[in-house]
């Protein structure tokens, strides 16, 4: 009896042996498969779905961000832009933004410059053409060549324009170039004609829409930046203060009307000489007409008067009288 329970207990202990065993192998077994002997990091990477089609959010994200980058690429835009300077010489600033704009690559579409004076500040304008890319960078330039007194930049979005253009001038080059080839086949005086006429028609048009797309590209490559270059303000003259300045500011300014007055008075003259020839010649030619009339028109003289009761007078019942 009591060997036949140390039989049963040793087949137990090894049943649970073997079964540990086993399990110890199976584990590692199945971690073989899975990882093939080598740790696999995770890379975020979810499993294609059935048909292959399936894609990682992370690379949907990506793909939008290139396509958004494609899209911005594309887009034509003209960027005009205003900008007001503070300097100490508007004339040798003015040279300064010309170097700017020409390193750049850019180019000065106009420039005019006016010295100061007493009362007016000296200033200076110029109409820049620069490179769309490099407009921010020649600005900080700009910048940094005075006090910025105001600055302003516009953006117009004329991608659908830039595309209708590039559509109808396709358009118009491939029918240019049928009727080119209906030309050169054609046999017929009337045919010719025809086609020439159609030809010279699609032609213009075509030339007008790719002149009007190269400007259209120009104003897109290089932005439109007007610059205007100031002095500092004109200080007022300080007023009289005193009564002997007051009294001198006075007769200055009785000089200056007094000087004022003869400068017209020099101008009239000329004029008042020649109204008074122009007066004395009319007076001239009126007395000679009205002498000239007299002459041509003399007056008789007036009959003299007849004494009562002259002999000669034979008036009603007149005559001798007995």
């Amino acid at each position: 009896m009591m060997r036949r329970r140390a039989l049963l207990a040793a087949s137990a202990a090894l049943t649970v042996l073997l079964l540990g065993g086993c399990g110890i192998g199976t584990s590692g077994s199945d971690a073989g498969d899975d990882s093939g002997g080598v740790s696999q990091p995770d890379v975020g990477v979810e499993a294609p779905t059935e048909g292959g089609e399936g894609v990682a959010p992370r690379d949907e994200e990506q793909f939008g961000e290139d396509r958004q980058v494609d899209q911005d690429d594309d887009r034509s835009v003209i960027t005009t832009g205003w900008l007001a300077l503070t300097v100490d010489d508007p004339v040798e600033s003015a040279a300064e933004v010309a170097d700017l704009a020409d390193r750049a690559g850019g180019r000065v579409e106009s420039r005019s410059e006016s010295p100061g004076t007493d009362t007016q500040r000296a200033r200076a304008t110029l109409v820049l053409r620069i490179p769309s890319d490099d407009l921010d960078a020649v600005l900080a330039d700009l910048r940094e060549l005075g006090d910025v007194s105001s600055v302003q930049l516009d953006a117009t979005d004329v991608t659908q324009e830039r595309q209708d253009l590039d559509a109808r001038i396709e358009a118009l080059q491939a029918s240019v170039d049928r009727l080119l080839a209906l030309l050169a086949e054609a046999d017929d005086t009337a045919d010719l004609i025809a086609i020439e006429s159609e030809l010279t028609t699609r032609q213009a048009e075509l030339d007008s829409l790719t002149t009007r797309r190269d400007r259209l590209a120009d104003q897109v490559d290089y932005s439109t930046l007007t610059v205007e270059l100031l002095s500092e303000g004109v200080a007022p003259e300080a007023g009289p203060d005193d009564f002997w300045s007051g009294v001198a500011a006075g007769w200055e300014a009785l000089v200056r009307f007094a000087s004022g007055l003869l400068v017209v008075a020099g101008v009239l003259l000329p004029w008042l000489g020649a109204a008074l020839v122009v007066a004395a010649v009319m007076t001239g030619i009126v007395l000679l007409a009205i002498r000239a009339r007299r002459r041509s028109h003399p007056q008789a003289p007036p009959a003299a008067p007849t004494a009562p009761g002259d002999p000669g007078d034979a008036g009603p019942g007149g005559g001798d009288r007995a």
